[in-house]
């Protein structure tokens, strides 16, 4: 009798026996007849390194977060500023009265 039909092809007590997937041989891409939908899209590593990969949702760009605990104290102070709403710059103008007068401009117009 051979072992596969005595033993379940995946028995974590044996150390002999292998757990066979469509995955196992899984390095440059998944070997599968059936392929799930995966979509193009780069990831940027905290330090702008970016990598393409086959990604579950359709994102074009996924950026890991930056560990703010690794970086100097001002460099960390200026990240926490760029967090901050920006606070809107109003002008205002000072427009003194109007002093323009139409009447003055009537001589001009020329009558039908």
């Amino acid at each position: 009798m051979h072992l596969s039909r005595i033993v379940p092809a995946c028995a974590p007590y044996l150390n002999s026996v292998r757990c066979i997937s469509c995955n196992s041989a899984a390095v440059v891409k998944v070997h599968r007849s059936i392929y799930s939908r995966r979509y193009p899209t780069m990831v940027v590593l905290p330090d702008g390194a970016t990598i393409n990969i086959s990604y579950h949702e359709p994102r074009r760009i996924i950026k890991l977060p930056l560990d703010l605990s690794l970086l100097s104290e001002a460099e960390r102070k200026a990240r926490i500023e760029k967090r901050k709403p920006k606070q809107k710059i109003r002008i205002e103008d000072d427009v003194e009265e109007d002093t323009f007068n139409a009447n003055k401009y009537l001589k001009y117009i020329k009558k039908k």
